[in-house]
């Protein structure tokens, strides 16, 4: 995607942000008593209805939720508006991009001409003549609802962010925003979701952050600082170079040598006469990629293409391994191609490629990114849409502390049934208070498990506490829904990331962030990494390695620092050397990482077996 381009995104971006934290701020302070500051009125006010009553108490539970995790008032309020502008903005651009390829019909183009709501309103008539557009704001929701179901995290109209809706005048501006003739080439391109999340924290505000005279910080004083200042796209190069060194690269030596996927990676260093240890072969779905810095996914989608043409070919191998999963090769459980192009966009999505950020906003822009590739998967094998399978699970977790007060959560652990599913619980709820700060460096899976006595972690599988939050939910009235559903989500992330955290990777790749940590987890940040305590980006690649299986790759651009300087001496010789020597290295220099000012290394690391 070219510069102009680029810039057309971002304009578009910032200005419809403005536009719609601006009527949204209007409504919590004029409707709700909910004001920017953080002041927030004891009660509704007499003149609301029911309806809005109930929308308030969702939207004070959201705010009462961010401040448990340490925020201010102000913050509080700032960060839903924050959350409440993005999801608007974010599915409008959804809705977009899928109208480009045909996933639903033309709904936001022409606004109440829009073909679809056309469509909509000759099964209810009635529709057009509610006032202030409610009947095609009923329609548009209803979009929402069916795409919910695969896509959850962005499109999921009980999370309390979506309990705004923008004023007709608003929804009309947005709507000549993205429907401008400069963006008009944009909507089909897969990027465009992840430059509109990168875009929406402006270049001032994030330069804001780190100017001590403006009341910034040297180092992020939060988890939000952390990740705004690291926002930096990843060109496809460098996405290609890492990806097709590191999975490319181990699918090339379990075939030893004889695939047609390494003419797919174009980037894959190979030296003449070259001799390499041989490599177990494995069935695709025992293939792992994680990112454990995920963003809106680049590395993640990239690693798909490549693994649709891995599934292929380990199809067609009479020599294929049974897979963990199934016990069962390939073929056997797919008999024919056409029933494998039918079932492989869902299977690379399930089992093959995980994702971690701090960002939640990373969530909703990840999870429709794969959800879109999966669909331009299955429209390249010809499946129409009602021959799809639905697309009901991707690996993408957010690491966030789980908030709740002491009563909630004594009778989740009550109705768990399981006193030692309890202990491991509570001790997981205690172990993540730092996750919004250091992530996947968070070594979850060591704190908890030093409260097991033995066996297996989770004894009573990790599918229980999942039941027992969802059942938690349903059985609660509606005035307490919000606040248990928004600890229900944090537990479910929570179990999600401790199941990472325990897995094995065959891939890790990443585009880590780098300097100071948050100053908040600056004294367990420093504990946890002695050796690479200097640098975010040098933690994160020794976590990589611990992550990593036997010969596992870890691919990375990072600053190039770690390479010369006499303070990361440690992380060369006892991390890097000891561990995991480099098998690539590419130095970039600098201008790679968008605006970013630092000088940049690409190299692909080898796990000693």
């Amino acid at each position: 995607m070219d510069k102009d381009t680029r810039n057309a995104i971002e304009r578009a971006t910032q200005r419809a942000r403005k536009l719609l934290e601006e009527d949204f701020a209007a409504q919590l302070e004029g409707d709700f008593d909910v004001h920017k500051g953080g002041a927030v009125a004891a009660k509704a006010g007499g003149h609301l209805s029911a309806r809005q009553a109930f929308q308030r108490e969702r939207i004070v539970a959201a705010i009462e939720h961010k401040r448990a995790t340490g925020m201010s008032a102000a913050d509080a309020a700032r960060d839903y508006l924050r959350d409440a502008a993005f999801t608007t903005l974010n599915r409008f651009v959804a809705l977009k991009m899928l109208e480009a390829r045909d996933l639903v019909q033309e709904c936001i183009t022409k606004g109440e001409q829009s073909a679809g709501y056309r469509e909509f309103c000759g099964m209810a008539p009635g529709l057009p003549l509610l006032p202030d557009s409610a009947g095609y704001r009923l329609y548009i929701e209803s979009l929402f609802d069916e795409l919910s179901t695969e896509v959850k995290v962005l499109f999921d109209r009980r999370d309390p962010s979506s309990v705004l809706w923008p004023k007709r005048a608003t929804f009309e501006q947005l709507l000549e925003i993205l429907n401008a003739a400069e963006l008009a080439r944009v909507w089909g391109e897969d990027e465009t979701i992840g430059w509109v999340y990168q875009f929406f924290n402006g270049k001032e505000e994030r330069a804001a952050m780190r100017d001590v005279k403006q009341g910034g910080s040297q180092a992020p004083r939060n988890s939000r600082e952390l990740a705004v200042r690291n926002q930096f796209f990843t060109p496809r190069y460098v996405v290609q170079f890492l990806t097709d060194n590191t999975l490319g690269r181990i699918w090339y030596e379990m075939r030893g040598t004889k695939t047609a996927v390494a003419d797919r990676c174009e980037y894959m260093v190979c030296k003449p006469s070259e001799e390499f240890a041989p490599r177990a072969k494995k069935d695709p779905r025992d293939l792992r990629v994680l990112d454990p810095a995920c963003g809106s996914g680049h590395f993640l989608l990239y690693a798909f293409d490549l693994l649709l043409a891995i599934y292929e070919e380990a199809h067609a191998d009479p020599e294929s391994p049974k897979s963990q999963a199934t016990g069962k090769t390939l073929a056997e459980d797919y008999p024919s191609v056409d029933a494998l192009r039918k079932a492989v966009p869902g299977l690379v999505l399930a089992h093959n490629l995980h994702g971690v950020d701090i960002d939640p906003r990373c969530a909703q822009i990840a999870q429709l990114a794969l959800w879109m590739r999966a669909q331009r998967a299955y429209r390249d094998f010809g499946i129409g849409r009602g021959e799809r399978a639905q697309i009901r699970r991707s690996n993408i977790v957010v690491a966030e502390p789980l908030v709740a007060d002491d009563q909630t959560a004594k009778e989740f652990v009550a109705k768990l049934g399981d006193a030692e599913l309890g202990r491991v619980f509570t001790s997981l709820v205690e172990s993540l208070d730092l996750a919004g700060d250091m992530g996947l460096l968070l070594r979850v899976e060591k704190l908890v498990k030093a409260t097991k006595k033995q066996g297996e972690l989770f004894a009573p599988p990790e599918e229980r506490i999942r039941a027992a939050l969802d059942r938690f939910v349903r059985e609660e009235a509606s005035a307490t829904n919000t606040r248990r559903r928004l600890f229900a989500d944090d537990a479910a992330h929570g179990v999600a990331l401790l199941g990472v955290a325990e897995m094995k990777f065959d891939t890790v790749l990443m585009n880590p962030p780098f300097g100071s940590g948050s100053i908040r987890a600056k004294k367990d940040f420093e504990k946890a990494y002695p050796r690479t305590k200097n640098d975010v980006y040098a933690a994160f690649v020794e976590r990589g390695i611990e992550l990593l299986s036997s010969r596992g790759r870890v691919g990375a651009i990072t600053s190039r620092t770690g390479f010369f300087l006499s303070s990361f001496q440690e992380w060369r010789e006892e991390v890097l050397l000891a561990q995991a020597p480099p098998a690539v290295f590419a130095d970039l220099g600098v201008g790679v990482l968008d605006s970013a000012m630092v000088e940049t290394a690409a190299y692909c690391l080898e796990r000693l077996a």
